[in-house]
């Protein structure tokens, strides 16, 4: 990616929520952001927002080669209006080489299209999000954040069996199979966890391991 990321140059195609949301906050970290949008009074909104909107509709490979979309090393398919719009876009886009291209999926179908198009990471913001809130409803877990391979990090309460005790007696590690990243204490900086780590009842954990693993320790007491 370069030494500094705010060397990156993005492309991002669609400004709708997803797209316009990335697009945003990458400007905002800094990055210059180029964004293809076909819908004229949305790319409007964003004139001055980002570094530069090009009017156009991505699924017309012309469009994307104007674009000169070769010489990004990132892209964002963010077109949520249209399945075969966002694979058209996307394989244009595989086409210019771009080595690095993230895609909203609108459906199981739709992701696996993707995959098999080459696009290299594919994000479905109703499903994840569906499975977040799903696993911090109980309120057990105050964060989770599951990767593809069934592996998960979850901010949670100590389970009553940590408490008062160090990592090292509680063996957490060795009953759940999971480890534990870091500890919180309420008013105090975020502290790696070793094993003569004293565990409190009002100390957050920071625990990482397999996601079915990680519901059996969430649903101790």
């Amino acid at each position: 990616m370069g030494a500094k990321n705010s060397d990156l140059d993005v492309l991002v195609v669609g400004l709708g929520r997803f797209g316009g949301a990335a697009a945003l906050e990458l400007r905002r970290l800094g990055h210059r952001v180029v964004a293809i949008e076909k819908d004229g009074l949305l790319a409007e909104k964003f004139l001055g927002r980002i570094s530069s909107i090009i009017h156009g509709d991505a699924s017309d490979a012309e469009v994307i080669r104007d674009a000169k979309a070769s010489r990004y090393k990132i892209a964002i398919v963010g077109v949520g209006s249209s399945i075969e719009a966002s694979v058209l876009a996307s394989a244009n886009l595989v086409d210019q080489g771009i080595p690095d291209i993230w895609a909203k999926a609108m459906s199981p179908e739709h992701a696996r299209i993707l995959d098999r198009i080459g696009v290299q990471h594919i994000v479905r913001p109703e499903a994840d999000t569906g499975r977040r809130v799903a696993h911090l409803v109980g309120g057990k877990l105050q964060d989770y954040i599951e990767f593809d391979d069934g592996f998960a990090i979850v901010k949670m309460r100590p389970p009553t069996e940590a408490i008062g005790f160090t990592l090292e007696q509680s063996k957490l590690r060795s009953k759940y199979g999971v480890t534990i990243v870091g500890v919180k204490a309420p008013g105090e900086d975020f502290t790696y966890a070793v094993p003569t780590t004293k565990v409190s009842a009002h100390d957050t954990l920071i625990v990482s391991g397999p996601t079915e693993l990680l519901e059996r320790l969430a649903a101790r007491p």
